[in-house]
């Protein structure tokens, strides 16, 4: 791509200065998700790896399904450079009450690794979740993948991993499908954003090895990608380009839905009736 203006870059990117009241979301996101954590069954801080940042929680179904439950995978964003999984615990109770058990993981935050390093623990985490989530009644062979924003991001790169590369008794379609929620799908733009460079130290190769829209499509399974339609011009853009990359056979569903920001469409995920939650909930029933 042209390199574009810098400031634009950094205009269309930086979301915290687009949603002036994003410090609301913060922390009612905070509050909530502790309520969660005190009120739901819950097993928090299991370690899929050796590394600090190596931990998910599990928040099993409230009822028990025969053959196990559905199995969600949330991953959280922050521009793989801050926010926590404990941030998002409030996003769990809606979907372990529609049967689902929902796995949060953690990942290492940049620029202690590399954007890679982050998309190969996520593919540790969906290693660990399969191996293990029958014990939480989940049903391994029905995992779904959700994420927001730099989630999304990893949401798309799972969808698209090789899973027999990584392990060989592991099926080929570990991860059935995904939903990303304002995700970015090429890295290029981002590595010239200024606001972001130097956390995030990006170099044209794992720029090359981290961006899904310039990947073969997968072989299996569909992502869904929705973006807020109040998001800025280049998260509507990324959210039509792997739709276009990855085509409509892989790419069902694109869609920009009205009224959101890029921190309120978090909400929308877990909002009853809610197109959003619907879509969620479809996917998680594909899986059957």
């Amino acid at each position: 791509m042209s390199r574009p203006d810098p400031a634009w870059l950094d205009r269309m990117y930086n979301n915290r200065a687009l949603v002036p009241d994003h410090a609301d979301y913060f922390s009612r996101w905070a509050d909530q998700s502790a309520l969660v954590r005190r009120s739901q069954a819950c097993t928090l801080d299991i370690a899929y790896g050796a590394s600090p940042g190596e931990k998910l929680d599990v928040f099993p179904a409230a009822t028990a399904t025969p053959g196990g439950a559905p199995v969600m995978v949330f991953i959280h964003g922050g521009y793989w450079r801050s926010l926590d999984k404990s941030d998002h615990s409030f996003l769990a109770q809606a979907f372990t009450d529609a049967g689902a058990c929902v796995v949060m993981p953690n990942y290492d935050l940049c620029p202690a690794v590399t954007i890679p390093d982050i998309a190969l623990q996520m593919v540790a985490a969906l290693d660990w979740t399969w191996r293990n989530i029958a014990r939480f009644g989940g049903n391994p062979g029905r995992i779904t993948v959700a994420g927001h924003s730099a989630g999304g991001h990893l949401a798309a790169m799972v969808l698209a991993c090789e899973w027999k590369k990584h392990a060989a008794d592991l099926p080929a379609d570990l991860a059935k499908n995904a939903l990303s929620v304002s995700g970015l799908y090429e890295l290029e733009s981002v590595m010239h954003t200024p606001f972001l460079k130097d956390s995030l130290r990006l170099t044209p190769a794992q720029v090359a090895q981290a961006s899904p829209a310039w990947f073969p499509a997968p072989k299996r399974g569909v992502l869904y990608t929705v973006a807020g339609a109040d998001e800025s011009e280049e998260f509507l853009r990324h959210n039509a380009l792997i739709e276009r990359a990855w085509g409509p056979k892989v790419v069902p569903v694109r869609e920009a839905l009205l009224g959101l920001n890029h921190f309120s469409i978090v909400e929308a995920l877990v909002q009853p009736g809610h197109r959003l939650h619907q879509l969620a909930l479809q996917l998680i029933a594909a899986t059957a």
